[in-house]
């Protein structure tokens, strides 16, 4: 069973995702919230291993909320929602440590398959938000990498990859190599970046000019 947290401010939205959730068998409610204010108790106390996190709330926000996660779970993951696929803040959270993100439109029909995606390692993602992390890596390249970490070119090109959202099959298909290789290749670039998620190894990779 996956454990799940939800924070969301819109009363009728929020018990529309509980209800949800209680429909899939491989899924667990473990809370709902208006409000973040608490997060870092109800992690202490729930040890969720997926949050929805509305980027919009009373209280702290929805980024504010994810930097406050991190510090208390490294490896929960954390899908945003959100009204629309190209708003900065969605950037910015996953800059915080967010997984992916959901628009809140769909969360009806792909809800419970995003978060078993997100499970296996492929955090949902947009095309209009890859392509804004793409532009914020190439705003970039012009200044040098103060600490390359020593990865070498593929691994490199595999950062590239999960910076623009890719799932870890298409990456496969792209790169030409098998699955297992993909996931190796990820496995060593979290233990040379020394993070523990896409969301922070693409942070990295974009606050230190990596790739």
């Amino acid at each position: 069973m996956v454990g799940i947290l939800i924070y969301e401010d819109n009363d009728s939205l929020r018990d529309s995702l509980a209800n949800l959730l209680t429909l899939s068998k491989d899924l667990l409610l473990l809370g709902a919230f208006a409000r973040a204010d608490d997060i870092a108790t109800h992690i202490s106390q729930f040890r969720p291993e997926v949050i929805l996190m509305d980027i919009e709330m009373p209280g702290i926000n929805g980024i504010q909320a994810v930097r406050q996660a991190r510090t208390i779970d490294k490896k929960v993951h954390i899908i945003m929602l959100t009204v629309f696929d190209d708003n900065k803040h969605v950037l910015d959270a996953i800059c915080a440590g967010a997984s992916g993100y959901l628009l809140k439109k769909h969360l009806s029909d792909g809800l419970p398959e995003a978060i078993r995606q997100v499970m296996d390692g492929e955090p949902p993602m947009s095309r209009g938000i890859a392509r804004m992390i793409i532009a914020g890596m190439q705003q970039t390249t012009a200044a040098p990498a103060a600490n390359d970490y020593k990865l070498s070119a593929r691994e490199k090109e595999i950062l590239s990859h999960l910076a623009g959202g890719e799932g870890l099959k298409a990456m496969a298909s792209a790169l030409s190599i098998s699955l297992d290789t993909v996931r190796t290749h990820i496995k060593n670039i979290y233990e040379k970046l020394q993070v523990h998620s896409q969301s922070e190894a693409v942070s990295k990779a974009l606050n230190e000019k990596l790739v």
